[in-house]
């Protein structure tokens, strides 16, 4: 079993599959940390032209960040109940960047006994464009020293 677990979701079908995973395959009073990755694209968000006035593309930024900080909340509060019912150790881990980046950042900075993942949606299930996992690229696999676990996608069966 499985003390420490570090567990990157950001609350799609394919990440709940790997908070669900985690939370079976852990030990008894293990921690579990959450990690949220924040993609560079948000810092680029408040640059479109239509915002060339300096006020209007202050409040635009502020408005973003404060749904941005939101959704975030939301889904760290959801794996925090999940987690704590199973009379386990919850914490949250919010970095920004690339996201194979900040995984490998982080995994470089605790001791973990595995890394849980949710694989990405596959081709031709519907879901929002754009939002396919990042994580797993071939520098991620080659850079990894943890044992890592990729939670199949769910069927709808």
């Amino acid at each position: 079993m499985f003390e420490r677990i570090l567990l990157a979701s950001h609350g799609t079908k394919g990440a709940i599959a790997a908070e669900n995973m985690a939370v079976q395959i852990c030990a008894r009073e293990a921690v579990i940390d959450h990690l949220i990755v924040v993609p560079e694209f948000w810092q680029s968000m408040t640059g479109d032209d239509w915002l060339n006035n300096g006020a209007t593309r202050d409040q635009f930024r502020e408005y973003l960040q404060s749904e941005l900080g939101r959704e975030i909340d939301q889904q760290c509060d959801r794996l925090h109940q999940k987690i704590t019912a199973h009379e386990l150790t919850y914490s949250s881990i919010i970095l920004f960047g690339k996201p194979d980046d900040a995984l490998l950042q982080r995994e470089k900075s605790s001791a973990y006994d595995l890394l849980v993942l949710g694989s990405s949606r596959p081709k031709g299930i519907p879901g929002l464009q754009g939002l396919h996992s990042s994580m797993l690229t071939k520098k991620m696999m080659q850079a990894i020293q943890t044992a890592l676990l990729i939670a199949p996608y769910p069927s709808d069966e």
